[in-house]
């Protein structure tokens, strides 16, 4: 059936169909403007539209442009044009029960709520009030806990998250390069310059040592209790990544899996996608000692070199606390220059460690810090930012 075969009304109401979904499609973060929207209706006039396959297909050459926007598609055309026996109705766009209890796929809550918004129909009197409210928003947004983040709030957090100043030079190595404030001379340079006046002119050459990120290794804790604090703060991994390339990222349960490479994939959906792919115990168990042990074993002399920070995110519940964890910690702590650990449990007021896991992990950390909401990020950008004398080891407890 084409198009050109349809009543007038069925015509015009297909074509607000495919206006409507290259917006949510522009609501999801894909760039769509209103020529791909064109585009589609010339496309779909020499095609059959009864045929569901052929309509993705065609749509999916118009609207997708980047490969990591393939998954959006694939998950709004999913639930912008919902399947049924008429295409009248590819206008519904409410989810299906049994879809809601099927396992999220990458992008399908950005997707569901682009969905969900309502169309372009709003007075200038209600644009207003929103504007108003953005201020007061932004200041409940950075104190409001990861867990109860919608995913509008969490795209908004994921943006003030790029605004953020990461450190990018706070190592110094053995390296040096010319400087004219430097504190070593530089002989070679200074002679040789000197060779073009004879001697009777010295210019003095000085070096300086070089200064470049710090490595960080982020270890995460993806039990039940850890799971949402986790994804998020993966999110900030993946953005930090953009900016510096020496990031290392393993998570934890049962076992230990290295999702360094799954995560340097640019769409941060489709990035979590394939480090959820890679591990088999997300949400389950948490054995730290056994994951720490391995970590130890494996990848600490591969990552842990040039003075590397670990950031251990965990709330320190260990199934099986035993002496293995203190051991573990220890040597962990003296294998790299600094050893943060984040609990999101530092996020409530009263908070005692008393768990034995905690007891035994906290001697070995130099700073304990919180990580449940925006401002938390913001403060553990601070404190990498701040410089650690050599061989200076101290418990830092930001809450205890």
């Amino acid at each position: 059936m084409a198009i050109n075969h349809l009543a007038p009304e069925q015509t015009e109401q297909f074509a607000d169909n495919i206006v409507g979904f290259a917006r949510a499609l522009r609501a999801a973060g894909m760039p769509v403007g209103p020529g791909a929207a064109i585009d589609a209706m010339s496309a779909l006039q020499v095609i059959d539209i009864g045929s569901r396959a052929d309509v993705f297909t065609t749509l999916e050459a118009i609207f997708v442009k980047r490969h990591e926007h393939a998954l959006i598609f694939k998950q709004a055309f999913n639930l912008f044009f919902r399947a049924s026996e008429e295409w009248k109705h590819m206008l519904d766009s409410v989810p299906l029960p049994e879809q809601a209890r099927k396992k999220p796929q990458a992008g399908s809550r950005r997707v569901q709520e682009a969905m969900s918004q309502p169309r372009m129909t709003e007075t200038p009197q209600h644009q207003e009030q929103d504007l108003r409210l953005s201020v007061s928003d932004k200041e409940i947004l950075q104190k409001k806990d990861f867990a109860q983040m919608s995913a509008a709030e969490i795209a908004e957090a994921l943006h003030a998250v790029e605004r953020m100043h990461l450190p990018q030079a706070e190592l110094l190595t053995r390296r040096q390069r010319p400087d004219p404030r430097g504190l070593r001379l530089d002989l070679r340079r200074t002679l040789r310059a000197s060779l073009r006046t004879g001697g009777d002119i010295i210019d003095i050459h000085r070096l300086g040592r070089i200064e470049k990120p710090a490595p960080i290794v982020a270890l995460l804790d993806i039990s039940g209790s850890m799971s949402e604090y986790t994804r998020l703060f993966l999110h900030f991994l993946h953005a930090i990544t953009d900016a510096r390339k020496r990031v290392s990222v393993f998570l934890f349960g049962t076992r230990l899996t290295n999702v360094t490479r799954a995560l340097r994939q640019r769409d941060p959906d489709e990035a979590l996608a394939s480090c959820s792919a890679s591990v088999e115990d997300w949400a389950g168990g948490t054995r730290i000692s056994a994951s720490l042990h391995n970590f130890n074993k494996l990848w600490a002399r591969r990552v842990l070199s040039q003075g590397a920070i670990v950031l251990l995110i965990s709330d320190g519940l260990e199934r099986e606390a035993d002496s293995k964890v203190a051991f573990e910690m220890d040597r962990l702590h003296r294998s790299c220059r600094r050893l943060i650990w984040l609990n999101p449990l530092l996020r409530f007021g009263g908070f005692e460690a008393k768990a034995q896991g905690i007891k035994m992990m906290l001697p070995h950390v130099d700073e304990f810090r919180p990580v449940h909401n925006l401002s938390s990020i913001q403060e553990l950008i601070t404190t990498l930012s701040r410089p650690l004398p050599p061989h200076h080891r101290s418990l830092i407890r930001s809450a205890a």
